[in-house]
């Protein structure tokens, strides 16, 4: 029963840390190619707000499964 709350918070911790490296390596590549292509700027940031739309999405489906194990448990 116990391990109920150690999987969700296993789940939503390991989700964030997850989402939050792989934004920072995106904004990283984003802010690289503008410097690179300032010409470029307003696709490459179109880009990658959706590709940030994505990663975060993964955080909050973590989220969602965290909470289904909590009211189960």
């Amino acid at each position: 029963m116990d391990y109920i709350y150690l999987a969700a918070g296993l789940a939503i911790g390991i989700a964030a840390l997850g989402s939050a490296i792989g934004m920072g390596l995106a904004t990283k590549g984003a802010v690289e190619s503008i410097a690179r292509q300032p010409e470029m700027e307003g696709k490459i940031r179109t880009i990658l707000i959706i590709g940030l739309a994505m990663i975060e999405s993964l955080a909050l489906y973590a989220l969602v499964i965290a909470l289904m194990l909590l009211n189960k448990g």
